[in-house]
């Protein structure tokens, strides 16, 4: 068993993980996991080995680690990964890799669809129900059947200021964490869930969308809608297909899963007032920053007698509020409590690496919480000397 002395750890638990998408998001897992697997072995006694990664097409499959440098090397050739040498399953499904593999931890990372969820809304199904622990970076599963996966779950038992542990113990149900699904890096889920556990949330203001917002900056400018959307694809910030972005329905998944998680409210995209940005001219915006106001997509949950109302729109906010003030490239969340005036958050993501970062840090986060550490022996240095 593992446990801390001056800061590292004094064994390594190897934990066997299976990839589902080899898009940006995935591709850049597998860079960090390549990069820190020694650091992450010293600092939190974990030894993480990717056994199994699927794409459309093929997956590539090593039951004791797949050769990372490989698969780093074969993605960024954009080569199929079924066709890797000693690893390549042509046709083999993210279904079948998990039956194959019988991983400790899913990382879910395929394109969203919120159409029915697939194929990544299936694969973690079946993973919680096998007892495969759950990091998703992909929204739609969670958007689209939030309580059903909860109750899969560690999440049925509560989470932050919810929390009832099984009477069983912990670590009795799988883990599901999703950090990254509400805009990357940004620790939304984290925040409300950990940081503000022992107060009561009233509300939450946010740009939870990059495009979006980077749009809106670029029509301040004078910029077109159209000439602001074609310079956001040319930076990579937004996608080749930005229907889910300007129509609001990207910011409508992160606020609902954040609803779930953080606001215990059982939330669907129905619940939803959704309003995009495609009707926005440089006229509506010069007008509000002639009274000192900036104009931004807006997603809000304001609490009201039956819970609280959620909404996605175009809204105008001062000059001084603190997503005003966010850059082009940056996302922020405003949590409002009871006891607590204002606390905000920004961060700058202008690529898919800090989602990546975050499916680790979801990782390392269920590692911690599976992990039992024994009493530190007397006369011993533990991590706070």
């Amino acid at each position: 068993m593992s446990w801390f002395v001056r800061g590292l750890v004094t064994a390594v638990t190897t934990w066997r993980l299976c990839l589902a998408g080899a898009g940006h998001v995935g591709a850049g897992v597998v860079s960090l996991l390549h990069r820190r697997h020694a650091e992450i072995a010293t600092r939190y006694g974990a030894d993480l080995r990717l056994c199994g990664i699927a794409e459309l097409g093929g997956c590539a499959v090593g039951q004791s680690g797949i050769d990372l440098a490989a698969v780093v090397d074969t993605i960024g050739a954009g080569l199929p990964l079924g066709a890797m040498p000693g690893a390549g399953r042509p046709g083999m499904t993210s279904r079948q890799l998990i039956d194959e593999c019988k991983p400790d931890m899913l990382l879910e990372a395929t394109p969203v669809n919120l159409t029915d969820g697939e194929p990544g809304l299936s694969v973690v199904r079946a993973a919680l129900t096998a007892g495969v622990h759950v990091v998703l970076a992909n929204k739609g599963p969670l958007a689209l059947c939030y309580s059903e996966l909860a109750g899969l779950s560690d999440l049925a038992d509560g989470w932050g200021s919810r929390y009832r542990p099984a009477r069983d113990g912990p670590g009795t149900r799988p883990r599901l964490r999703f950090s990254a699904t509400v805009a990357g890096a940004l620790p939304v889920v984290n925040i409300g869930c950990r940081d503000l556990a022992g107060d009561h949330i009233t509300r939450i203001e946010a740009i939870f969308n990059g495009t979006t917002h980077s749009i809106l900056r670029a029509m301040e400018r004078g910029l077109t809608f159209q000439d602001a959307l074609a310079d956001a694809q040319a930076r990579g910030i937004a996608e080749e297909d930005p229907s889910l972005d300007v129509s609001g329905h990207d910011s409508a998944c992160k606020l609902v899963i954040t609803a779930n998680a953080v606001l215990g409210m059982p939330a669907t995209l129905a619940d939803v007032s959704i309003e995009g940005i495609t009707g926005i001219t440089p006229a509506d915006v010069a007008a509000h920053q002639a009274r000192g106001q900036r104009l931004i997509l807006l997603c809000l949950a304001s609490e009201s007698p039956g819970g609280y109302d959620l909404s996605v729109r175009p809204s105008a906010v001062p000059a001084e509020h603190p997503l005003a003030r966010l850059l082009p490239d940056e996302m922020g969340v405003v949590y409002y409590t009871e006891h607590l005036d204002r606390l905000s958050s920004a961060s700058l993501e202008p690529g898919p690496d800090p989602a990546s970062a975050a499916m680790i840090r979801d990782v390392i986060d269920i590692i911690r919480s599976e992990t039992r550490w024994p009493p530190i022996p007397a006369g011993s240095s533990g991590a706070g000397s």
